[in-house]
């Protein structure tokens, strides 16, 4: 695996946190590069984790993590999270026998919360979690990253019927990529799309874009 330069000074998330603009767009580009050279000779997931690239650098400079807590849906778009949070060095054993998992897993990193490899669980398991950490007294934000192919499980709806009525201060992300295995149907994935189309909603990721 190549010698990225600015990849190589990441040990935890804080280390990006004081990277320029300019660092940050090349630092996408380092991460990409990075997983599709070790997913062409590992195997693995690659359209999912090139997609949520600025989502996971973004996600990481406005939360603290481990002191809040990224929990990812299936867990296999967690490359780029696995590299920002200090594994770039093993990087290069993913998903080899005693190398780096595919998915989260908290035996790797305090980064990891949960040994995650099934869809539609990650709003629910967040759930749980910030109902611990309440319970403990515990600060700090806990945030769900769910796609739009995983927001159609029964298990998904569950968790927020279960989280609206708990009013827990719970964070979720839905990462409306069009990208499930199949097209989606339903009259979720007609909403989010109606969504997409209006005015407001365009405007505002203009602003985003521009921004």
């Amino acid at each position: 695996m190549g010698i990225y330069t600015l990849l190589s000074k990441i040990h935890s998330p804080e280390d990006i946190k004081h990277f320029s603009q300019k660092e940050l767009k090349a630092l996408a580009v380092e991460i990409r590069r990075t997983i599709i050279e070790v997913v062409g000779k590992n195997g693995g997931h690659l359209a999912s984790n090139l997609g949520v690239v600025e989502l996971t650098i973004a996600l990481h400079r406005v939360f603290n993590s481990p002191e809040d807590a990224i929990v990812w849906d299936v867990s296999h778009q967690c490359y780029a999270h696995k590299l920002i949070t200090g594994r770039y060095a093993e990087f290069a054993t993913l998903r080899q026998a005693y190398g780096l998992s595919g998915f989260t897993k908290k035996a790797e990193s305090p980064h990891d919360f949960f040994d995650n490899g099934h869809s539609s669980t990650s709003i629910s398991s967040a759930l749980g979690l910030i109902t611990a950490w309440n319970i403990q007294e515990k600060g700090g934000h806990v945030i769900a990253v769910i796609g739009d192919g995983a927001l159609t499980g029964g298990m998904a709806f569950e968790a927020l019927s279960n989280a609206g009525q708990l009013a827990k201060n719970l964070i979720v992300i839905v990462n409306d990529n069009q990208m499930s295995i199949d097209q989606n149907t339903g009259a979720l994935s007609s909403y989010l799309s109606r969504l997409t189309m209006t005015t407001h909603y365009q405007f505002f990721r203009h602003c985003i874009d521009k921004f």
